[in-house]
């Protein structure tokens, strides 16, 4: 599996978020940034978020997606659209319930705006750990198989 990249564009308060490769845990904290800023821009109207090029994706990156989600429908009250071409990666967003909280689209977007490398972000260990729970939250609230799925994790990082 190639390395996660995560590439981002604006135009005009529109947003894209492009997952490519192997999206795990030390990309999370760098979009979570990313939506903090995002989401303090005036002229921000909408997000769009494509994974066709996505090849994994770790429960920590799937929870800021959720949190992305369920700021989009607080701020503007509308759900954002997620782009998934692989038959995988989409059963894996159905099963997390995100047919619930996202446009799921299973055709490839055509874009012609150029995307920049979101740049990795180094956090303290605490506040890492800090950010995981959070995105394991933002997953247990869901679903009832998300709760199941996740307490323990989050029990045990609460603990630690």
């Amino acid at each position: 599996m190639a390395l996660g990249r995560i590439l981002v564009g604006n135009g005009d308060g529109i947003y894209l978020i492009k997952f490519v490769g192997d999206v795990r845990l030390s990309l999370g904290a760098a979009v979570d940034e990313f939506l903090d800023r995002m989401f303090r821009d005036e002229k921000f109207r909408s997000v769009v978020v494509d994974l066709t090029a996505t090849e994994g994706i770790d429960s920590t990156a799937l929870g800021v997606l959720a949190r992305l989600s369920v700021q989009a429908r607080n701020r503007l009250a509308f759900k954002p659209t997620l782009v998934s071409t692989r038959p995988d990666i989409t059963r894996l967003l159905a099963a997390m319930g995100f047919d619930d909280i996202f446009h799921i689209v299973t055709e490839p977007l055509q874009s012609a705006r150029q995307l920049g490398d979101l740049p990795s972000t180094e956090l303290p260990p605490e506040e890492l750990r800090c950010r995981v729970i959070a995105a394991h939250r933002g997953l247990m609230a869901l679903n009832d198989n998300n709760r199941e799925r996740f307490e323990d994790l989050v029990a045990t990082l609460e603990a630690s």
